[in-house]
């Protein structure tokens, strides 16, 4: 399944297989800076410090094989075919009207806009036989988990953000797509959640050791490919692909859209957040959606569980932005996301083509915005140290399960406002909606549908 040069091929549409053969899936927090993660020198796992933060590295990572993106699954629906054919002949109208060369940039401008991240799928090759399965139920074979990182690398454009430190992962959410492609559910992992992180492969090609560790190390420690290890064996979820985004990009892409509407219970007067907005609905430029998704000590109570509820609040918002202000249908609106997108990405090789994004993005277009949830993995205090989180059982396993299996997710929030819910906590006994495998678990969470300030 690789390439000579040790990256995983694309390979092509998976048909799924026979039933009788199964086998064949910132912290800008206004303290822009962080401690530096201490050299490796303790024994095997450690406790974490009451003092400073994070334990040490490890080792090597495993493989990711880079599945190409499932055409939808299941038959189109006719409305969705017109909404494609309207925007199909927008984009013609518009491109025979610049002309065929025209066409020709523009398509070569945004692919190559993206950025590949090959080293990746190398380090996880190397440990294939670690990674958990893709579950043969052919019924789920077209269901896709992607990991999405927000990185809070602070060189290059990124360094009016604070001093360079070392790369680091200030959001991590897993998206997972059902086959059918009607439902998604993001689930964003505490950055602070105390976790095992398994042996990793440093930049320079040394390696660290597995020990336990607040969760955002990983990315330091190993990148992507110690991230994305990470996860999986958290959740017994496979990682199919990864995204990584940046500050700038992110700007970017809000701007694309003319801003994204978000809700604050109180005001809100951050220096070092660049925001200065009182309480009540407001359109967020790019500068200060950024500041929004990262703000920690002067918004809510300070803590990571309400700003993350915060970014799924306003990637509900951005969802509902998309789809209703008829971005993906006018070309004027859409050309400027593109481009802003792409530069913004780091991809692994299976969605690091213009095609393959655009594959994805048609796949989800006609997905009820009802049917997308935003939750936060079920956590609470760590005992040794109650500013880190750990994750709940059983109710952890029971959303991993779930969308491990491509069961449905049900999210119910308490409150639409800045703070969210997000703290994940399951319902004390999940209904059953049929036999026991069919039971859909219920966690605080919101969807995309859900207006801001409490409005409906």
């Amino acid at each position: 399944m690789s390439s000579s040069s040790g990256t995983p091929e694309q390979p092509e549409h998976r048909e799924p297989p026979a039933a009788a053969d199964p086998d064949s899936a910132a912290e800008s927090e206004s303290d822009i800076s962080e401690a530096e993660p201490p050299e490796p020198e303790q024994p095997e796992a450690t406790q974490p410090e009451a003092g400073p933060e994070h334990p040490e590295p490890a080792q090597p990572g495993p493989e990711h094989p880079e599945p190409e993106h499932p055409e939808a699954g299941a038959a189109k629906p006719r409305r969705r075919r017109r909404r494609l054919l309207a925007a199909g002949a927008g984009t013609l109208a518009l491109l025979l009207a610049a002309g065929g060369g025209t066409a020709w940039w523009a398509y070569h401008r945004l692919d190559g806009n993206i950025h590949t991240d090959a080293a990746t799928g190398r380090i996880l090759q190397q440990e294939e036989s670690a990674r958990p399965q893709r579950n043969p139920d052919p019924k789920t074979y077209n269901a896709e988990n992607i990991l999405l990182i927000g990185s809070d690398d602070r060189s290059g454009s990124n360094a009016q953000y604070g001093p360079a430190g070392g790369q680091r992962s200030d959001t991590t959410i897993l998206l997972h797509l059902s086959a059918d492609r009607q439902r998604a559910v993001a689930v964003s992992i505490p950055r602070d959640a105390m976790v095992q992180v398994p042996a990793c492969e440093r930049a320079d090609g040394s390696h660290t050791r597995p020990q336990l560790v607040q969760f955002n190390w990983a990315f330091e420690f190993g990148g992507a490919a110690c991230t994305i290890r990470t996860v999986e064996d958290l959740t017994g979820i496979r990682v199919d692909h990864h995204l990584i985004v940046d500050f700038s990009g992110f700007k970017k892409m809000v701007d694309a859209v003319g801003g994204v509407d978000v809700c604050l219970d109180q005001d809100v007067h951050d220096k070092d957040a660049r925001l200065d907005l009182t309480a009540g609905p407001h359109r967020l430029s790019g500068e200060q959606a950024l500041g929004f998704v990262r703000v920690r000590e002067t918004l809510g109570d300070g803590s990571d569980t309400e700003r993350m509820g915060r970014q799924q609040e306003f990637l509900g918002s951005l969802v509902k932005k998309v789809q209703s202000d008829g971005v993906l249908l006018n070309p004027a609106k859409l050309w400027p996301l593109l481009d802003s997108a792409t530069s913004a990405i780091t991809a692994d090789p299976g969605l690091s083509s213009l095609s393959d994004l655009y594959g994805l993005a048609e796949s989800l277009r006609s997905m009820p915005t009802e049917n997308v949830a935003f939750l936060t993995a079920p956590r609470e205090p760590y005992p040794a140290d109650h500013n880190r989180d750990q994750l709940v059982q059983p109710q952890a396993g029971l959303l991993f399960k779930a969308l491990e299996e491509d069961r449905p997710v049900q999210v119910l929030s308490d409150s639409v406002t800045t703070a969210g819910d997000g703290g994940g906590t399951a319902s004390p006994s999940p209904f059953a909606t049929g036999s026991a495998s069919d039971e859909a678990p219920i966690f605080h969470g919101r969807t995309a549908d859900q207006e801001i300030c409490g409005k409906r």
